[in-house]
């Protein structure tokens, strides 16, 4: 079977279109009563629902049905990677996010300040959320850690995570987390996932190294008093998004790792800001000199894993009234959707199939005049996998050749 990026890199076709993928995380939702309405069908929507009137619809599957995949996975999806092909450590992908400069040596750790109590037991695996500058004085005092042989960084991220890189030649990134997901017990020993994995066992080594020395200088900054080391992994050789698709990409993404996403396929990552406002003001100052742009909204997720339905509701609306300053600029194809579902009532990423919109001047508009779960699943675009959006985009945009005679 032809892989997917090996076609694209074959019919690619230049043109001056520009094309917007807004990526709402963890869109889709449930209702909290059975036959009730999901946060998207709440929310009050005029902006999307009139896009919805001129578009196509769907749900999107961000692996497989059922899966439920991690915000790595659910991105790369939706930039035509398959995910079950590229995966990704989410070490690495906090380093990238930081701006942090991954090299072929480097094995990269998202890490996460944690209390213990005089037993050595977890009693929180977020250390309170500490304030971020709390964080990043912790993290100079790690970053005085030696071990002989290899080079170590400890660079915080935001509130109590924090990325450690170990740098040496002959290190391997297949390690299992100590984070055991749980309170009550002790974090877990580093340990590699394939006993005959000598690089990686020589990681363990390290890992362990750094984490008896880490308690001893942390033992007194209670509660933040040690760390759990999660996502270890090695930048993996990926090809550029630019080399597969042909389109120059940005990237308009506020929280690092979705950064660090964007970065790994080879984004040119802007100046996002802080709030929507400046992200759309970001849109607007590039929108000569990028052909594609990746726009990142988190809190349609963070409120669906508080459990928060209607903070979701708000939040979808807060998207829905940014979507006229995207259409004043003209995209030839705007589209609107999720990488995975977070429903309020499960708070947590869930299985569900995601609700797309694509919208451009030669969609096959199918009928719909309102945007959610229900009326999605009667969309033209029907049920698919997310890794054949690009396609769908390149399409519409006039960016792909006719494939054969």
């Amino acid at each position: 079977m032809t892989d997917i990026h090996t076609l694209t890199r074959e019919l690619q076709r230049k043109n001056d279109s520009k094309i917007v993928l807004l990526v709402a995380d963890g869109l889709g939702g449930l209702p909290m009563e059975p036959g009730g309405k999901t946060e998207l069908e709440t929310a009050n929507t005029p902006n999307l629902d009139a896009l919805a009137a001129r578009g196509v619809s769907g749900l999107s599957t961000p692996v497989l049905p059922g899966i439920a995949p991690g915000s790595g996975p659910g991105h790369l999806g939706l930039f035509g990677y398959d995910p079950l092909q590229y995966q990704i450590g989410r070490g690495v992908l906090e380093a990238l996010g930081i701006d942090f400069d991954l090299g072929p040596n480097d094995v990269a750790i998202r890490g996460n300040f944690c209390t213990l109590d005089d037993d050595g037991n977890i009693t929180d695996r977020r250390a309170g959320r500490i304030a971020s500058d709390i964080g990043a004085k912790l993290c100079e005092k790690l970053d005085t850690i030696t071990i002989p042989g290899v080079e170590v960084f400890v660079k915080p991220v935001k509130e109590y995570r924090l990325v450690i890189v170990f740098r040496a030649e002959g290190l391997g990134g297949n390690l299992a987390d100590t984070d055991p997901q749980r309170t009550g017990v002790p974090p877990l020993d580093p340990q590699a996932n394939d006993s005959s994995d000598s690089a990686s066992l020589k990681t363990v080594e390290v890992a362990n190294e750094f984490l008896k020395q880490a308690r001893e200088l942390l033992k007194d900054d209670a509660p933040a008093n040690f760390l759990t080391l999660r996502g270890i992994a090695k930048r993996p050789p990926i090809p550029t998004f630019e080399e597969v698709y042909g389109t120059k990409p940005g990237a308009i993404a506020v929280y690092p790792m979705y950064r660090g996403l964007a970065r790994l396929v080879g984004m040119d990552v802007l100046d996002a800001g802080q709030t929507l406002d400046d992200q759309m003001a970001c849109l607007k100052s590039n929108w000569n000199d990028y052909d594609f742009f990746f726009v990142h909204f988190k809190y349609t997720d963070s409120t669906g894993e508080d459990g928060n339905f209607d903070a979701k509701v708000q939040r979808t609306e807060e998207l829905d009234a940014a979507i006229p300053k995207i259409m004043d600029l003209d995209p030839t194809v705007l589209i609107v959707t999720g990488d995975h579902s977070t429903p309020s009532k499960m708070k947590s990423h869930s299985g569900h199939p995601v609700p797309t919109l694509l919208v451009a001047d030669i969609a096959r508009f199918d009928g719909l005049t309102a945007f959610g779960e229900k009326e999605c699943l009667r969309g033209g675009l029907g049920q698919f996998e997310a890794k054949y959006l690009m396609l769908h985009a390149l399409a519409h945009a006039g960016r792909l050749e006719k494939y054969g005679a």
